[in-house]
């Protein structure tokens, strides 16, 4: 028996990766083509995952995993507020780079609200984290609560991905944008607008 569930564990962790592979590359991958990089039949896929929605949620939940450990790299209570809160988008913006077409697919399946917001969670607490620590130390506003800051701060994050991802803007001018758009936010001063000049 534990054998077979090793075998199962084995198969499934090879239909992730693979799954995981596919879906960065340009082609939208069929769950076929899934099952062949695998070395698993197509059924076997179903088996595990019963369908193509479900198979993308576990591949973004193993991939959001990965992000996180990513972004524990990130001391979050080194230093002023402000650099920790780029160190945190700096390390945000390398993972959405390497998997910025997985993560557009994943974006397209339906989930609830709930679903949402916990799938945002581990970001978010990481987010509030250091929020909060710079509206205690003066850093930032601290006139309106730091998970509402922490929640415009994603959504924001998003519509500079989505600005980037149309065309509108170039990758760098968008990082630029959203830095600028997250200290003002914040109430951070400026000296100088990277927004400008990116």
């Amino acid at each position: 028996m534990t054998n077979n569930r090793s075998d199962a564990r084995r198969r499934r962790l090879s239909i992730l990766d693979a799954a995981i592979s596919l879906l960065n590359a340009p082609t939208d991958p069929s769950l076929e083509a899934i099952a062949a990089a695998a070395g698993v039949t197509r059924q076997t896929v179903y088996a595990h995952f019963p369908s193509r929605d479900v198979l993308l949620a576990a591949v973004l939940e193993r991939v959001t995993g990965e992000a996180m450990a990513e972004l524990d790299t990130v001391d979050l209570d080194a230093g002023p507020a402000t650099d920790a809160l780029l160190r945190l988008l700096d390390a945000s913006a390398r993972v959405a780079a390497q998997h910025r077409l997985l993560f557009q697919r994943t974006a397209a399946v339906p989930v609830t609200p709930q679903e949402d917001l916990e799938r945002h969670q581990p970001v978010t607490a990481r987010l509030v984290r250091v929020i909060a620590r710079g509206q205690r130390d003066g850093e930032f506003d601290d006139r309106l609560p730091a998970d509402w800051l922490a929640t415009l701060t994603i959504r924001i994050g998003h519509a500079a991905g989505e600005e980037a991802d149309a065309g509108r803007m170039s990758r760098a001018r968008a990082d630029a944008v959203l830095r600028v758009s997250l200290l003002r936010l914040l109430g951070v001063p400026e000296a100088d607008d990277p927004a400008q000049t990116a």
